[in-house]
């Protein structure tokens, strides 16, 4: 059993991005760590640079693993305090490359793998009255952006899920919130042929996330000054939207 005085995260995806980097965060901060994530060796090299964080090997994608995993990290460790639900994949889609296996490939794991995920931690913290959930989406969810149909349209379910949960949650202490990160440095934006604007690092991204987990607003988004340009976006009537969005994307 973990030690009772630490604070216990469980964070999926911990191998690598913005997961790991949150995991070595809330190390130094004294927490009991656990990640979990598909490739062990990933996980093996995040250990590495601790001596607390351990691991769970997991693919999100499995729902009755995802309960294992989860009934194993309480019966070791304990009910975590902390819950972030990161894992996720992305590959861009333009039009004229449309595929339906990488659309149900990303539903698989931004969102019904996360769903995996909630089932098994909600009512335990329902259960006990406390507990924090963070769901990682993105920027990427406010509205249709080119080239991101199924990874947009994933994100935008996660925070349409946690926005209808949020309240009858917060009411049983129970805290759901969304984290929506603009363009962050990683092996899966690497991929993107265009300059990302204000690009942040994992590490600068954790120290976000870090900064707000005693907060109790629903959403986490970060760096603020280009996520509200696209908050302002969102408000936009159609029309106006695809007019500004096909001229600063050229598509």
């Amino acid at each position: 059993m973990a030690d009772q005085h630490k604070k216990l995260a469980w964070i999926t995806g911990g191998g690598t991005g913005i997961g790991e980097a949150l995991a070595l965060a809330l190390d130094r901060q004294g927490w009991q760590v656990v990640i979990s994530g598909r490739t062990e060796q990933k996980l093996q090299a995040v250990v590495a640079k601790s001596q607390q964080i351990t691991y769970l090997t997991l693919d999100v994608t499995d729902r009755e693993q995802s309960q294992q995993v989860f009934n194993t990290l309480c019966d070791t460790y304990g009910l975590p305090d902390l819950v972030v639900l990161n894992a996720g994949d992305y590959t861009p889609m333009p039009l004229e490359a449309f595929n339906l296996d990488l659309i149900y490939k990303l539903n698989q794991v931004n969102y019904l793998g996360v769903m995996n995920g909630l089932a098994p931690v909600l009512p335990a913290m329902q259960a006990r009255g406390s507990g924090q959930v963070l769901l990682m989406s993105s920027v990427a969810g406010y509205r249709g952006l080119p080239d991101a149909a199924p990874y947009g349209a994933s994100k935008a379910a996660l925070i349409n899920f946690a926005e209808a949960l949020y309240m009858p949650l917060k009411q049983q202490g129970v805290m759901l919130r969304i984290v929506n990160p603009g363009f962050v440095t990683t092996q899966l934006t690497a991929q993107n042929s265009f300059k990302m604007p204000a690009e942040i690092t994992p590490i600068q991204a954790a120290d976000r996330i870090m900064d707000a987990l005693d907060s109790t607003s629903f959403e986490i988004t970060f760096p603020k000054r280009f996520t509200y340009i696209l908050k302002m976006l969102r408000c936009l009537p159609y029309r106006l939207y695809f007019f500004l969005i096909s001229k600063i994307t050229d598509k």
